[in-house]
C-alpha cells in the first residue's frame, strides 16, 4: 500500500497517533483513498501519470478500423446469458469503476471512479465517483446506476457476474459519489474485481426485462464508443462520442481516438481471408504462422499499402486445443485421456498445418514465469502439493511433460503407447476395434461451423484414431447450436481456447474449480474436479506474499497438467496483425502483447 495518510483534523501528534491505533483496531484503512490499486506491491503509475505507458497521449482522432470475425451474433447485450455478442462489445462499450493497465500483473487504475480506499486486509472497497462521469446521452453516471448495476448482473446477468456478487455482504451508498462494498470472505483479489463491472444506466431498463434484451434496445453507456449501426449477424458499427466525458482522464489519454471501430462477420475464415485481401477489411490478426510466411503476398503488401506488424508478448498461453468432458464415461478416466494424448500426433500436425513453425503450449502457464518447472516439484511448490500426494495423477509430483512424437504420420510409438494405456483402462482391442464394456469405442468431436483449421486437425486425429480401432466422428453446427451444446456441457470432445493473465484469481474457479463442474454456462468445459486444484486457488487467493502466490500458482498448473484434460495445440509468443499502413500502434508494447485493451484502444490514424 501507497504511504501517503490524509490527515484529519489533527490537535497535535498524541492525538494522530491515537486515532491511527484506533483505526487499525477497527480494521479501517488510515491511507486514504488512492488512484490505483495493485495485487501484490503498488501500482507502477503515480498519482499525476499522463498516460498509460503504452498508449500516445498525442496520438490524433480520425479514421476507422474494420475488422472480421467468424460467425454470427443475435444480441447486442454482452452481459446476459442469452443470444450470441460480439465478444468486444463487452470491452469496447462499457466502462467500469476501474480501468486495468495491461503493462503490469494486475494493477487497476481510476476510471469512472476517481478513488479507491480499501484497508489493510482489504475486506471492504469504497470508492467515489469522478463528478464529470457521463452516459452517452449526456446525464451523469450515479450511486444509484452503480449499485444497480452490480446487482442487476449479480443475479441476472450472465454466469460470469455471479461469484462475485455472492461474495458481496453488503454493498451502501457512502456519499453524495461514493459507494462501499464489504466482502463475505477473505479473499484480497475481491477488492480489485470489485472495480471492474460494468456500469449501466439504472433508467434505460425500468421497463424492459434486461436478461431477455437482443437486438432490440441499444444499451446506454458512458464509454467512448456508441453503436451507430448494425445488421444481424452481418456487421456492427461503432462510432467514437465527440462529447465523451473521459478523453482526457490519465488513464483515457491517447486512447480510443478512432472514429470508427467495424466488426464485420463471415461463415468461415476464408471469406475473412478474401475479404482482408480486398481491401473489405484493414486489420486482421493471423494465428497461421505457415500462412503468415506463404500467403501473405497479395499486392496490397506487396505495394506496402498493408503492413505486417509482430507483436511480442509474455502473458501466459492459457490453453488452446481440444478439450476432454471429463462427464462422460469414456473421458472420466485419465489413462483414456492419457491415451488421447499419444495418439494426438502434434508434430505431424504442425508440420502439415503451419510447417513445423508453430511451437506448442506446454503448460497452462507456457510463456511466462506462473508455468510450472521441469522435473519434480520442488520446495514451496512440493509442499503446497505433498497434502493431495495420494490423490494426485502421476506427473503431477515426479514431473510431467506432455508425449513426443517421431513427427511421422504413423506414429508407431504414439498408437503403441496410447493402446497399451486403453488397455490399462479396461479396454480391449478385437478384430481391430477398440472395445470397452458398453462395446466399440466412439465419441463425437464439436466443432462451429467455420472452423477451417481446427477441422484440419480433427482431421488427422480421427485418422489416427481409426488406426487403433476407435471411431471418432466431426460434428459440425452452427453457432447458436455450438453455444448452446457446450453452454450445457453437451460434447464428448470440442475445440477451446482461453487465455489467462499473469495476475490469475478469482476466474480460475471458473475454468477449473469443483464448485462449477455441474454448473451450466461456466467455463470449466473439462468437469474438472480436484481438490488439489481448489485448494491451490484458494492459495492464490488469499496468499499475502508473492512468493506463495507464484508457488500455488505453479503448483495448480502441475495439477492441470497431470490431469490430461487437454489435447494442447499452439502457443503464441507473437502476435500476428496484417493492417493498412495508415493504422500506427505506439511501439512500447505492454506486457501482454496484442491484448484485449491495446487494439484498438491505443491505435490511431495517419495519413501519409
Amino acid at each position: 500500500m501507497a504511504s501517503d495518510f490524509f490527515q484529519r483534523g489533527r490537535a497535535n501528534i498524541g492525538a494522530a497517533l491515537v486515532a491511527a491505533a484506533l483505526a487499525l483496531s477497527a480494521n479501517v484503512a488510515i491511507s486514504g483513498p488512492k488512484h490505483g490499486i495493485a495485487m501484490y506491491g503498488d501500482p507502477a503509475l503515480p498519482p499525476d501519470f499522463v498516460s498509460l505507458p503504452y498508449a500516445n497521449p498525442a496520438a490524433p482522432t480520425g479514421g476507422k478500423i474494420v475488422t472480421g470475425e467468424v460467425g454470427s451474433f443475435d444480441s447486442l447485450n454482452p452481459h446476459i446469458q442469452k443470444g450470441r455478442v460480439p465478444w468486444q462489445l463487452r470491452f469496447i462499450a462499457y466502462e467500469s469503476l476501474m480501468g486495468r493497465s495491461w503493462d503490469e500483473p494486475f494493477t487497476l487504475y481510476g476510471l469512472l471512479a476517481e478513488s479507491i480506499e480499501t484497508d489493510e486486509d482489504r475486506s471492504w472497497a469504497e470508492f467515489t465517483l469522478r463528478p464529470e462521469a457521463r452516459f452517452s446521452d449526456g446525464s451523469p453516471v450515479t450511486v444509484e446506476d452503480v449499485m444497480w448495476s452490480y446487482e442487476t448482473l449479480g443475479t441476472i446477468g450472465h454466469g460470469r457476474y455471479h461469484g462475485l456478487w455472492k461474495n458481496i455482504a453488503s454493498m451502501e451508498q457512502t456519499g453524495e459519489r461514493s459507494v462501499k462494498f464489504t466482502f463475505a470472505e477473505p479473499n484480497r483479489e475481491l477488492a480489485l474485481i470489485v472495480g471492474m463491472r460494468p456500469i449501466l444506466k439504472k433508467a434505460q431498463w425500468d421497463e424492459v426485462e434486461f436478461d431477455r434484451s437482443g437486438l432490440d434496445v441499444i444499451p446506454i453507456s458512458s464509454a467512448p464508443y456508441v453503436i451507430d449501426d448494425f445488421q444481424a449477424g452481418r456487421f456492427v458499427s461503432l462510432k467514437r462520442n465527440p462529447d465523451y466525458w473521459g478523453a482526457d482522464i490519465p488513464f483515457r489519454r491517447g486512447t480510443n481516438v478512432l472514429d470508427e471501430i467495424r466488426l464485420e462477420f463471415f461463415g468461415d475464415g476464408t471469406a475473412q481471408f478474401e475479404a482482408f485481401k480486398a481491401g473489405e477489411l484493414n486489420s486482421n490478426r493471423e494465428f497461421n504462422a505457415e500462412k503468415w510466411a506463404t500467403q501473405y503476398d497479395f499486392p496490397s503488401v506487396e505495394r506496402g499499402d498493408v503492413v505486417k506488424s509482430l507483436i511480442p508478448n509474455r502473458r501466459p498461453s492459457g490453453m488452446t486445443g481440444f478439450v476432454m468432458n471429463t462427464r462422460k464415461p469414456l473421458f472420466s478416466d485419465w489413462r483414456v485421456r492419457d491415451a488421447m494424448l499419444h495418439a494426438f500426433n502434434f508434430e505431424y500436425i504442425n508440420d502439415t498445418i503451419t510447417g513445423g513453425r508453430q511451437s506448442r503450449i506446454g503448460s497452462y502457464f507456457s510463456n511466462s514465469y506462473l508455468g510450472m518447472e521441469d522435473g519434480a516439484a520442488s520446495g514451496r511448490v512440493a509442499e503446497m502439493l505433498a497434502p493431495f500426494a495420494d490423490t494426485l495423477l502421476p506427473g503431477a509430483l515426479d514431473g510431467y511433460a506432455l508425449p513426443v512424437s517421431d513427427g511421422s504420420e504413423r506414429n508407431r510409438a504414439g498408437l503403441r503407447a496410447a493402446i497399451a494405456q486403453m488397455e490399462a483402462a479396461g479396454y480391449t482391442l478385437q478384430d481391430g476395434v477398440m472395445t470397452g464394456p458398453d462395446g466399440p469405442v466412439s465419441f463425437e468431436i464439436l466443432l462451429r461451423q467455420g472452423s477451417t483449421e481446427e477441422r484440419a486437425i480433427a482431421n488427422i486425429f480421427v485418422q489416427a484414431l481409426d488406426r487403433m480401432g476407435i471411431t471418432a466422428t466431426i460434428e459440425v453446427v452452427e453457432s447458436a447450436q455450438y453455444k448452446e451444446r457446450t453452454t450445457a456441457f453437451d460434447f464428448d470432445m470440442t475445440w477451446y481456447r482461453f487465455g489467462l493473465s499473469l495476475s490469475p484469481g478469482n476466474e480460475q474457479r471458473r475454468y477449473f474449480g469443483s464448485e462449477n463442474a455441474a454448473v451450466e454456462g461456466q467455463r470449466n468445459w473439462a468437469g474438472v474436479e480436484d481438490p488439489a486444484v481448489d485448494a491451490m486457488i484458494d492459495t492464490m487467493l488469499n496468499s499475502t506474499s508473492r512468493e506463495d502466490f507464484i508457488a500455488a500458482v505453479r503448483a495448480m498448473d502441475r495439477a492441470l497438467m497431470a490431469g490430461r484434460y487437454f489435447l494442447p495445440t499452439y502457443v503464441f509468443t507473437e502476435g500476428r496483425i496484417a493492417h493498412d499502413k495508415r493504422l500506427k500502434y505506439p511501439t512500447t508494447f505492454p506486457i501482454y502483447g496484442d491484448w484485449i485493451g491495446w487494439q484498438p484502444d491505443v491505435w490511431w490514424w495517419e495519413e501519409g
